[in-house]
């Protein structure tokens, strides 16, 4: 009965640990993609502002087409 036990605890045990990696993965890609946004902005207030506008409407279209594909 042990044996079936540890045969089906280490393929749930691998699941698990692949969902966590996949969730810190992208959890950090979003953060890494916000910071960089929010220094994008810092240093687009001393741009004209319609480059800012513009650049805005460039991230956002692109967010945009990522999440539909």
């Amino acid at each position: 009965m042990e044996g079936a036990a540890a045969q089906m605890a280490v393929p749930v045990l691998g699941i698990i640990a692949a969902a966590a990696v996949t969730f810190y993965t992208v959890s950090f890609m979003q953060l890494r993609d916000k910071s960089f946004e929010e220094l994008d902005e810092k240093y687009s207030e001393f741009d004209d502002e319609s480059g800012g506008r513009q650049r805005r409407a460039r991230r956002r279209a692109e967010r945009e087409r990522k999440r539909r594909n």
